[in-house]
């Protein structure tokens, strides 16, 4: 383990040792998420089990099928994340973004992931999660906003990772909900734990634990989940083992389930940036477990920057997500209450949204430039009427990507055009200018394509990053 990991952990130990247990809020406290992810439904897999994430979409007309799918809608051509129609192409069934084929293990743009556990059944799932802020006191929302049955819990911790599925003991808790150690989460609801008193340090590797008596995965009802989380996630051998150091891995997922996000308690000048996007905001193609998509990049300049307060950092991307319409998940109009107004502690949003709106048209004319310029001005009319300050992000170049046409690359400049030169939006992150050939702008700069010409590789993704000028998040 490196250095600076040591000391964030031994200063969390000490932390946690000299914080007395507290077990319910305060009315002073002002929670801020910390992490968080964007929710969709992952209907039953062919064989009973989850389906896999990131690939080709369920049949129409399954559970949730129009309201909630979890990936690309079934005649979609290439979306970014999802599948496209041309065999071979990059992004093809078998080749969707972080699938088998995608890139080999290892490189920058990752490897294939591991397959998600085919069910939960008196099991333990042991999810790791990247906060950006840090605190010591924490809570953890959970979802079960597409289930139609109830989920059982009978345990769940929260802790500080050391590596891989490891935790020390001293740097584990118990998590209860209202004072109870097992819960239920109810169909269509979320669960909000009791605060745990423990030092969490800023860009750590947090572990929430859940041990789940009962079958997840199997059966009509739709799994809650975060298909692309480019996180190596862990499922136990039968049984409880919650809150164990070392834990017995029989599965490995790249998914987070029912794990909807992470609050600490902070100081009332804190507060949080959502980024708003499909899977270039998601960080599809960045290399797993390497927290190297662009949110991660801004989240450790917003971590060490001195002068000005501290930011949370909440990644609500989706891959294959569109403005106008459903597919991998409900369109960004239909979710933008719950992935982005409803997050705690939010100031500021920004907005990445319409490629695959473009690219899935291919040459049809609709949606037109206007269309998506007519619903960029409904996200930004609601936030708003909430009180935040919205940003908005140019498209990145796409020529060469499965599903490019000159008609969508005429629409791709029409709304970045629009995002620049209109003022509806607070401030402006041009990542077109950013990572665009200076040679051929209508591709991506040959350093930062991860090789399908649609999503960046880590190279990129750093520069989106570091691209952004961190004075559009001062508070007033």
């Amino acid at each position: 383990m490196n250095t600076w990991r040591m000391r964030l952990l031994a200063a969390a130990v000490a932390v946690a040792i000299t914080t007395p247990l507290s077990g319910q809020s305060r009315a002073s406290d002002h929670w801020v998420t910390t992490w968080g992810t964007a929710v969709v439904a992952r209907v039953q897999g062919p064989a009973g089990g989850l389906a896999r994430g990131g690939g080709a979409p369920a049949a129409p007309g399954g559970p949730a099928a129009n309201a909630a799918a979890s990936n690309a809608a079934p005649s979609a051509p290439a979306v970014a994340g999802a599948a496209p129609a041309a065999p071979g192409a990059p992004g093809a069934p078998g080749q969707a973004a972080g699938a088998p084929g995608a890139a080999p293990a290892g490189r920058q743009g990752g490897g294939p992931p591991p397959l998600p556990p085919a069910t939960l059944n008196n099991q333990t799932l042991r999810q790791v999660v990247h906060v950006s802020l840090g605190g010591t006191r924490v809570r953890v929302v959970l979802s079960n906003a597409f289930g139609t049955q109830p989920i059982a819990v009978e345990a769940a911790h929260v802790g500080l990772r050391v590596q891989e599925s490891g935790v020390a003991p001293a740097l584990v808790k118990p998590m209860t909900v209202s004072g109870e150690k097992a819960f239920t989460i109810l169909p269509g609801a979320t669960v909000v734990s009791d605060p745990v008193e423990i030092g969490v340090p800023p860009l750590t590797d947090v572990v929430v634990d859940l041990y789940v008596p009962g079958e997840v995965g199997i059966g009509p009802s739709p799994v809650t989940t975060h298909n692309g989380a480019s996180q190596t996630n862990y499922v136990s051998e039968t049984g409880n083992y919650s809150g164990v150091a070392s834990f017995p891995v029989k599965a490995r997922t790249t998914s987070w389930l029912l794990l909807a996000r992470v609050e600490v308690a902070a100081p009332s000048r804190v507060g949080a940036v959502v980024t708003f996007g499909d899977s270039i905001t998601d960080g599809a193609r960045s290399t797993l477990d390497m927290n190297a998509r662009w949110p991660d990049v801004l989240a450790r300049r917003l971590a060490l920057q001195r002068g000005n307060a501290a930011m949370g950092v909440v990644n609500a991307g989706i891959s294959g997500n569109r403005v106008l319409g459903d597919g991998a998940g409900v369109s960004a109009l239909a979710r933008f209450d719950r992935d982005v107004l409803m997050q705690t502690g939010i100031t500021h949003v920004i907005v990445m949204e319409g490629i695959n709106d473009i690219g899935v048209a291919r040459s049809n004319p609709s949606p037109a430039a206007a269309d998506l310029i007519a619903g960029h001005k409904q996200l930004i009319e609601r936030a708003h009427a909430r009180g935040l300050k919205i940003i908005g992000a140019t498209l990145t170049p796409f020529e060469g990507a499965a599903y490019f046409t000159p008609e969508g690359e005429a629409k791709r400049q029409a709304l970045n055009d629009w995002i620049r030169k209109s003022g509806a939006y607070d401030g402006v992150i041009d990542f077109d200018q950013i990572t665009r050939d200076p040679a051929m702008p209508s591709r991506f700069n040959p350093l930062y394509d991860s090789g399908d010409h649609l999503h960046p590789g880590d190279v990129g993704y750093k520069a989106m990053g570091e691209g952004i000028d961190l004075a559009l998040f001062k508070q007033s």
